[in-house]
């Protein structure tokens, strides 16, 4: 699948990260790793090295070949700093062309609308170009951002899951929710 993987928002440039990204996406790790702890799995001290950054980059691409996940950096215009990370994971083609959301913006740039401005975009390029039918997104019930977030990008509820997925090393619940394309 041959798709156009950059594109820009007023804020921003939203493209696939390259090998040459490690240093940006090690830095945004470190920097906001207190921010994202209470909403990721536990992470090995590994992750927060230059080698484990590459080795993510490398898999993305490969997933992104494969059709199975297009992560995407969100970078300020200059692309000297990522700002946010996208990420239309775990796609699924024939009669479901769905795929779940995952994303996380920087601690300096929260309450600021960016969220909201990039997914805006990221939402619509995944149903222009990836052409995908359902985007599915899940948050943890005390998640408030999360929930407001995505209620105003039209996100519905469909479901509660207990104990969906691991965060900081606890079971936790999540609502699942979803976004279908509208008709055409």
């Amino acid at each position: 699948m041959s798709v156009s993987t950059i594109f820009r928002t007023p804020r921003t440039l939203i493209r696939l990260p390259e090998q040459s990204d490690a240093p940006k996406l090690l830095q945004y790790r470190m920097e906001n790793q207190a921010h994202f702890a209470p909403w990721e799995p536990l992470r090995e001290p590994v992750y927060y090295t230059l080698d484990h950054c590459i080795t993510s980059i490398a898999d993305g691409r490969e997933n992104v070949r494969l059709d199975r996940g297009y992560p995407l950096f969100v970078l300020d215009h200059d692309e000297n700093r990522l700002l946010a990370t996208v990420m239309f994971a775990n796609i699924v083609r024939g009669a479901f062309q769905a795929c779940h959301l995952g994303y996380g913006v920087a601690a300096h740039m929260q309450g600021q609308g960016l969220m909201q401005e990039v997914l805006r975009a990221g939402i619509d390029w995944a149903f222009d170009e990836l052409d995908l039918h359902r985007v599915m997104a899940n948050y943890l019930p005390r998640n408030e951002r999360s929930a407001k977030l995505l209620a105003l990008l039209g996100f519905e509820r469909e479901g509660y899951a207990k104990s969906y997925l691991n965060i900081a090393g606890v079971w936790e619940d999540h609502i699942l929710t979803a976004l279908v394309r509208p008709d055409r």
